[in-house]
């Protein structure tokens, strides 16, 4: 790092310190150790220097005064009420629409720049005013002719901030510096994970910032949801795109919200979001992690000055596809699993379940847990339907396993906030809507296709066809256990020497091993050998492969073989 670097993030440190100060959050940056900074002139400021005012309302503050990187965090974070209070969150909402505009001049200039080439050579209109504005970026409405139509194409045209890619960099680090120290110097803030909050803040503004993952996002889910006709993403025109500008198709209509108050099926478009945010998250492991109002369109636009027809067809068309999250199959599976328990309200199956997705960072009270669970399942599940929350069920678990130092993936916590995110958004435009109704039958099909006889025929050959190749590999390394134990060179260490039992049970083990590889081996070729269909030989494989776990399970309860 530059000397000139270093200086300047001196001097970014200096303002957050004193915003934070202005703003009543002088005794934490003292716990920081921070004063030295904050102050004019490098006085320290030991104090608060403005009257308190509401938490929520001063965080908010802060943020919108330390720029866009600021705002955009804010806004992330006002989709995490599985983590902060209610309070906070309905502050930090008020981020998403509080955005100044960049100027024109400086919009056309990145056009320019990142193009290479004139605003009027590209476009055959552009709006100087912007249609919307960002903490990262602005949209600008355009023409732009296209092979192939008799006249140019409605165009949203999205430009990223002037210097915000330095701005983010240079915050990023600070945060990432900052964080470490609140978790170091402030012990309750832990449980709240502040670095791995940074992490996951760095990875979806990183990703934001560049606008061909967004392009690349809108391709696979219009490959996704080839023929659904419920559904529309924006197409990319590449031709007038690049790192820092996208232009898209114009999707046209009022936000969701807005076109039920113009009379289009609430219920409709409430139980449809659900449903497309489910293919998303269980099917195809790929969904949009901010589903809010704003980024959902209605297609087609009612009359203007009038109201929707009811027989009219209605498409959903989903905008902003920067952030993007993804479930691995594993943790598709899991996530299922927690939601048909919580469908099933099976207490101790939604605990097992957390069990399973999460990772104990130290020894925990299992029954203890599963108490915990219980007590939430009776506060959520013993509700009407039309009053069950699944998103506050699974929250409210997410939250329990970080109480109990349960390490939660990043992904699954993507996959809470978007579906708490959609129900929110179903509730507000339906009342009346049961979400687990909606997903109870998906979910069915999902467990379904999972346990299908084909399916778990085809993973039985899988697996067996990998453990083939390991059983192939284990004479050899038998051979050369073998030998070294012939010419005096295998050497055994044990914990407790002294005790006779302990080298005892250690032999009954070796040759309980050596017997269960020779068996393993024989019963996963025979297998691997039987795919023609011989039931004799699946017979044989299957007791080889029966015995080899009946030897496992000896080992583990200390049985001699």
């Amino acid at each position: 790092m530059s000397i000139l670097t270093a200086v300047r993030d001196i001097d970014r440190l200096r303002q957050i310190t004193q915003v934070l100060a202005r703003h009543g959050f002088g005794e934490v940056v003292g716990r920081l150790g921070l004063s030295s900074h904050a102050g004019a002139e490098g006085e320290p400021v030991t104090g608060e220097s403005v009257p308190r005012s509401q938490l929520g309302e001063r965080i908010r503050l802060v943020l919108q005064d330390l720029g866009p990187t600021f705002v955009k965090l804010g806004q992330i974070m006002s989709t995490r009420s599985d983590i902060l209070p209610a309070d906070i969150v309905q502050e930090l909402k008020k981020l998403q629409d509080d955005v100044a505009p960049f100027p024109a001049e400086d919009a056309r200039k990145m056009v320019e720049d990142s193009l290479g080439a004139p605003v009027e050579e590209i476009f055959a209109s552009f709006e100087a005013e912007p249609l919307a504005c960002a903490s990262v970026a602005q949209v600008h409405e355009a023409t732009l002719e296209v092979d192939g139509a008799a006249e140019p194409v409605r165009v949203a045209v999205k430009i990223q901030r002037p210097g915000i890619d330095n701005m983010v960099a240079r915050d990023l680090d600070l945060l990432h510096m900052l964080a470490a120290l609140v978790e170091r110097t402030i012990a309750e803030s832990r449980i709240y994970s502040p670095s791995g909050l940074v992490r996951e803040f760095d990875r979806s503004i990183t990703a934001e910032m560049d606008f061909t993952v967004e392009a690349q996002n809108a391709e696979r889910f219009a490959d996704n949801f080839l023929g659904e006709e419920t559904l529309l993403f924006p197409k990319v025109f590449a031709q007038a795109s690049s790192k820092k500008v996208l232009t898209l198709e114009f999707l046209d209509g009022p936000k969701v919200t807005d076109a039920v108050k113009l009379g289009a099926d609430g219920k409709w478009l409430g139980e449809t979001a659900v449903r497309l945010i489910l293919k998303m998250l269980f099917e195809d492991g790929f969904f949009h992690a901010d589903p809010h109002p704003g980024n959902i369109k209605v297609q087609p636009p009612p009359p203007e000055g009038g109201r929707y027809d009811p027989e009219t067809p209605l498409v959903i068309g989903l905008l902003d596809l920067g952030l993007v999250g993804r479930l691995s199959p594993r943790l598709r599976d899991q996530a299922v699993d927690l939601l048909m328990a919580a469908a099933r309200q099976d207490a101790d199956a939604m605990a097992d379940a957390m069990l399973a997705i999460g990772r104990p960072r130290k020894k925990i009270d299992l029954e203890e847990f599963r108490n915990y669970v219980r007590v939430l399942a009776d506060r959520h599940l013993g509700k009407d339907l039309k009053d069950m929350e699944a998103s506050a069920i699974v929250r409210d678990i997410v939250m329990g396993a970080m109480k109990y130092n349960i390490e939660i993936p990043t992904e699954l916590t993507m996959m809470v906030r978007a579906i708490m995110t959609i129900e929110g958004v179903g509730k507000e435009i339906h009342p009346e809507l049961d979400i687990m109704a909606v997903a109870k039958p998906y979910l069915a099909k999902i467990i379904w296709q999972r346990y299908h006889p084909m399916k778990l025929g085809n993973e039985l050959l899988n697996n067996a066809g990998r453990l083939t190749a390991v059983a192939r590999d284990l004479p050899f390394q038998l051979q050369e256990i073998v030998e070294d134990l012939r010419q005096g060179r295998l050497e055994i260490q044990t914990r407790d020497p002294h005790k006779a039992w302990a080298m005892d049970r250690l032999g009954y083990r070796i040759r309980g091993g050596i017997i269960a590889a020779a068996l393993l081996g024989a019963g996963v070729a025979v297998l691997d050998s039987a795919k023609a269909g011989n039931l004799g030989f699946w017979l044989m494989g299957a007791a080889g492969v029966w015995l080899v776990a009946h030897l496992l399970m000896d080992w583990r309860s200390g049985k001699k073989t």
